[in-house]
């Protein structure tokens, strides 16, 4: 197999246009790339370069080659970062959680600089709630988490708060009963089912009085109001997206709530170099 410094030369070689603008390229003499060609042909058994003009150009089967060769090349340096940022303590595997309260144009920002930083580091990304977001940083299953801000953590996770926002409003498919009042005071909200946010962790900590139905996802609650089964508070930017012209929201004092977020990490199991980094984006 052709090493590396050969490919290097034949590339540099097709794609300068001349074996001596490739020893320049390189820092090599032009007998040193003539060499590395020449091997790389008797190697493959075939012809790279038509030699017969004042300047080499690419054999057709040079040119098949030469994509190949680039496509090693590549490869090869992608292993070569991965080696030297596992080796410098980067993790394999990033996992962020979030909550559907947030929605960032910072979040997208930084997850495009985080790919050209770390192109080949594996994230995964998860959608959770409340105290299943806390949860899934104490057992080590996120790295971080972005989270409705709440009083207090446990004292195992550290918290700063992202300095972005949100509001919640209360939601209605248009053919609700409800749709139709022009204003509407917490006992009218009582006499209709609330469609509510539970966490899986710990589904009963707040119950509500009167007929509720629950899930654990704001999207799964989106949809239950869209099929006209109750009231829902939900964010505003995901009934934009996902429940535009099919929900109505409710005029009810007291809403909408703005809604902080907080991003959040263990004090035990701190974030690596890509995840310490990811998280100094979002709180820029």
């Amino acid at each position: 197999m052709a090493s590396h410094e050969v490919l290097l030369a034949f590339v540099q070689a097709a794609t300068q246009g001349s074996f001596s603008a490739a020893a320049r390229k390189l820092g090599k003499s032009q007998s040193t790339i003539s060499a590395a060609v020449a091997s790389l042909e008797i190697d493959l058994n075939l012809t790279l370069f038509d030699r017969s003009t004042r300047k080499p150009a690419l054999t057709l089967a040079g040119h098949v080659l030469l994509q190949r060769a680039e496509e090693i090349l590549a490869a090869t340096s992608r292993l070569e970062m991965s080696a030297a940022q596992l080796s410098q303590g980067v993790e394999a595997k990033l996992t962020v959680a979030l909550s559907d309260t947030y929605q960032s144009d910072r979040f997208e920002a930084a997850l495009t600089a985080f790919e050209q930083r770390y192109p080949d580091l594996e994230l995964e990304c998860l959608i959770a709630e409340c105290d299943d977001l806390v949860a899934l940083v104490q057992r080590g299953r996120a790295h971080l988490a972005f989270a409705e801000m709440q009083e207090r953590y446990p004292p195992d996770l550290d918290s700063a708060t992202v300095d972005e926002h949100t509001e919640i409003a209360l939601f209605v498919a248009p053919t609700h009963p409800l749709a139709s009042l022009p204003k509407i005071d917490r006992q009218t909200l009582q006499q209709h089912r609330e469609l509510r946010l539970a966490t899986i962790i710990n589904p009963y900590e707040a119950r509500a009085q009167g007929r509720v139905w629950s899930a654990p996802s704001y999207l799964m609650l989106l949809e239950m109001a869209q099929g006209g089964f109750g009231w829902a508070p939900l964010p505003r930017w995901l009934v934009e997206r996902f429940g535009a012209g099919t929900l109505q929201e409710l005029n009810v004092r007291g809403w909408p709530r703005p809604v902080s977020v907080d991003a959040l990490w263990s004090r035990l199991h701190p974030p690596g170099p890509a995840g310490s980094w990811l998280l100094e984006r979002m709180l820029e």
